[in-house]
């Protein structure tokens, strides 16, 4: 009987994803767990490496393999603010994850974020390179092929096509108080990563204007496959919006509704802010996110709401609002443009990285970054077409292309592609 199992264990494939956090409050730690629960009920060993100093052991159904301690995230953090050293910190930590990777010896390895205070890129892909593995990577952010920060939108910055330096966003994340190394980081980082033969590594941009900006960088000759994040469509479905507008002393009102995680510049508050000085009396903005700091600088116009109680309560929300704006300046392919349209709700964008993209003529309206006067025109234009043109199309639209089962199950089309080779 142990000598079946044993066989049976060689024989399952194993599946491999590295990223910071496990927890599925955060949409990278959601998808990998998912991911992996697909790859399972598919008949694949699912294993999940994460950072131990920041999530701790949480529940999951995939193996986890924890990587360093608060005291190993502590010493990265040091290095990162000191020295600009962000990814090249942790040696004991990655060592020891080599270790593992080395004896469970994975059929893919999937890659998701390695920017977040827990492993030593260099050590990581001088072993990548050397193994025979196929590695996927899921591009969230910019970071990867930037010698400092994870989005330069906002700030209109380009250096990252020829090489970086004098950064002027050495203060962001992942925050350096003195020190500019981007220059330097953009070198390590082109070595290191493009280590791994091209035959061997696929990138996954998340959106195709991610894939468009990785073509002008040092991964230009690599092999780019775009799979878009999806979401719970039964979670995120129209819904009666009576009970939210009750709560909320909404009835009666045009609701704008806006959501973040955390709120900034960039996320658009202060043009939320702005545009809130335009609005008729029967027109109101709605902020899911806001912190009481902020709660404390917005204008009576402006509900700010710190968190729903719960996933069902924001699904009333999206379906409450007659539009849904999203003033980003900077973003790679938001999840929450796409919860709004799963609940029947128009979309208001900016035209600014891969927000734009779930964006249709039937889905809702896309304006110029910073242009609050034509914001407010395309907020109108939806309210006047109203709920009951953009609702089933909407809907409609979400379940062709939002559903997280499909653009996980093109993961594992993937896997299965990358082994047949």
């Amino acid at each position: 009987m142990g000598s079946a199992v044993y066989f049976l264990s060689c024989q399952m494939r194993k599946l491999l994803q590295i990223n910071p956090v496990l927890r599925v409050s955060t949409s990278t730690g959601r998808i990998m767990q998912e991911i992996g629960e697909l790859a399972i009920r598919n008949g694949w060993h699912s294993y999940i490496a994460y950072s131990r100093g920041r999530d701790g052991i949480k529940p999951c159904h995939s193996e986890l393999i924890p990587v360093g301690n608060k005291l190993s995230v502590f010493g990265h953090g040091l290095a990162t603010r000191l020295f600009d050293r962000h990814g090249m910190a942790s040696r004991l930590s990655t060592i020891q994850f080599i270790h593992r990777l080395e004896s469970i010896r994975p059929d893919i390895i999937h890659i998701h974020n390695i920017h977040g205070y827990f492993l030593d890129y260099r050590l990581l892909f001088k072993y990548l390179s050397r193994c025979s593995v196929p590695v996927v990577w899921t591009v969230h952010d910019c970071w990867l092929y930037t010698g400092h920060c994870y989005y330069y939108s906002y700030i209109g910055c380009d250096k990252w096509q020829t090489g970086c330096g004098h950064c002027p966003q050495r203060g962001e994340f992942p925050r350096s108080l003195w020190v500019d190394r981007s220059r330097r980081n953009y070198e390590d980082k082109r070595r290191a990563f493009t280590s791994i033969p091209r035959d061997r590594l696929t990138i996954v941009p998340v959106s195709d204007w991610i894939r468009d900006e990785m073509r002008k960088s040092f991964f230009r000759d690599y092999d780019f496959r775009v799979i878009h994040n999806g979401i719970n469509t039964d979670v995120f479905d129209i819904s009666d919006p009576s009970d939210v507008r009750l709560r909320y002393n909404l009835s009666g009102k045009h609701i704008i509704l806006g959501v973040a995680s955390i709120w900034s510049r960039e996320k658009g508050l202060d043009d939320f802010v702005s545009l809130a000085g335009m609005l008729h009396d029967d027109e109101v903005v709605v902020l899911v996110g806001i912190k009481p700091d902020e709660q404390r600088l917005l204008p009576d116009n402006v509900i700010g709401i710190a968190r729903t109680e719960n996933v069902s309560q924001l699904a009333q929300l999206y379906s409450a609002a007659d539009v849904f704006v999203n003033p980003t300046w900077q973003d790679n392919y938001p999840t929450v443009n796409m919860e709004a349209i799963s609940c029947g709700t128009p979309v208001v964008t900016y035209r600014t990285g891969g927000s734009v993209e779930a964006v249709t003529d039937e889905t809702g309206l896309v304006v110029e970054k910073g242009d609050v006067s034509s914001l407010l025109g395309a907020v109108r234009l939806a309210i006047m077409r109203g709920k009951s043109y953009y609702s089933h199309l909407c809907r409609a639209y979400a379940l062709a292309h939002f559903k997280k089962e499909e653009r996980y199950a093109d993961y594992l089309s993937l896997y299965d592609e990358l082994l047949s080779r």
